[in-house]
């Protein structure tokens, strides 16, 4: 038998945890998805809060994702003029187009708080 770690003892609950995928209408989807937004939830979360279920309520970082091929950094790297080596740079200019997305195109005033100008390193 392998004995475990007392400092991974807490991360037991999250280990047994399953992921439900559901398979519904897409009127289903986004009525899910638009509670999340009014009520500044991640979708899951809502789902968790229309079952009636507890929510972790952990604080979460606010952030939009992107999954980016070596293909699209190149692309972006020619259209922003930065050298593909500095995917850095890249990704502080899809930050500042985002930026300037938002400044165009305002959330209504109950989501937004103000336009964050930091850039996380993944």
């Amino acid at each position: 038998m392998v004995k475990t770690s007392s400092r991974w003892s807490s991360s037991d609950d999250a280990i047994r945890a399953v992921q439900v995928a559901f398979d519904v209408e897409m009127q289903v989807i986004e009525a899910v998805r638009y509670a999340a937004w009014e009520n500044q939830l991640s979708p899951s979360d809502q789902i968790r809060k229309i079952l009636n279920l507890p929510c972790l309520g952990k604080p979460v970082r606010p952030r939009l994702t992107v999954s980016l091929s070596e293909a699209d950094y190149a692309l972006l790297a020619q259209r922003f003029g930065i050298t593909l080596t500095d995917k850095r740079a890249v990704k502080e200019a899809l930050h500042q187009a985002l930026i300037a997305f938002a400044e165009l195109h305002p959330a209504p005033a109950k989501l937004g708080a103000g336009l964050s100008h930091t850039t996380t390193e993944e």
